[in-house]
């Protein structure tokens, strides 16, 4: 039987929700034939996410880790494919840090690659009606963060573990509220999106080889 984390943030920017932890937390106990899941909420923290995360995964010893973060503005489930060694935060974080141009690791490499099956999770999503695709860009926030330390932490572990990041877009109720009505998604198709990433990442050894439809 396969361990599968799913990491949410908690709400930030003075939100008082996060549709990744609503969505996350849908699924605590969710069971497949070959696959349980463990739920666990992520500060908005710089550092501190890391840390959490580090303890999350050496108390479970997971087989699979899909972080899952708020991108509003985003239209799509956005499977990201990349994880950048910066910290650069254009707000503050639920902690009053605001790092600018600041190394996640010292002594990392410039970038991890997800380790989760991108493309095939894109293209189950889309094939069950819902709004996908493969992103470039996980941006500089915590989100990047903790994407990044994930895969950094991953890279030390003595078994191979499937690691990686999803966005996904605001709730219609958070978009209702901002300026310019940002696209949105409902939390029944954002929970049907990570049971989707979860399921194929556990069944699927290789990734395909066709587009992702990459806008990110």
């Amino acid at each position: 039987m396969k361990t599968v984390l799913l990491t949410g943030f908690e709400p930030f920017n003075g939100a008082t929700i996060n549709p990744a932890w609503e969505a996350v937390r849908a699924l605590d106990g969710w069971r497949g034939e070959h696959f349980m899941v463990e739920v666990r909420q992520l500060p908005c923290v710089f550092g501190q996410a890391i840390e959490d995360l580090v303890a999350m995964i050496d108390e479970l010893h997971p087989d699979v880790v899909i972080a899952v973060g708020q991108a509003g503005g985003r239209p799509d489930i956005s499977v990201e494919r990349v994880a950048i060694n910066v910290d650069d935060a254009s707000i503050r974080d639920n902690g009053g840090q605001q790092p600018v141009d600041a190394a996640i690791a010292a002594d990392g490499p410039a970038a991890y690659f997800s380790t989760l099956p991108i493309k095939a999770i894109v293209r189950a999503l889309r094939q069950k009606g819902l709004v996908a695709g493969v992103s470039q860009t996980a941006g500089t926030f915590v989100c990047n963060h903790v994407f990044y330390g994930l895969m950094h932490h991953a890279a030390e572990l003595p078994q191979p573990v499937k690691a990686g990041f999803i966005h996904v877009p605001f709730l219609p109720e958070q978009a209702a509220v901002r300026q310019g009505a940002p696209p949105s998604m409902a939390l029944e198709d954002i929970i049907a999106g990570i049971k989707l990433a979860v399921e194929v990442t556990v069944s699927v050894e290789h990734d395909v080889h066709e587009t992702g439809g990459a806008t990110h």
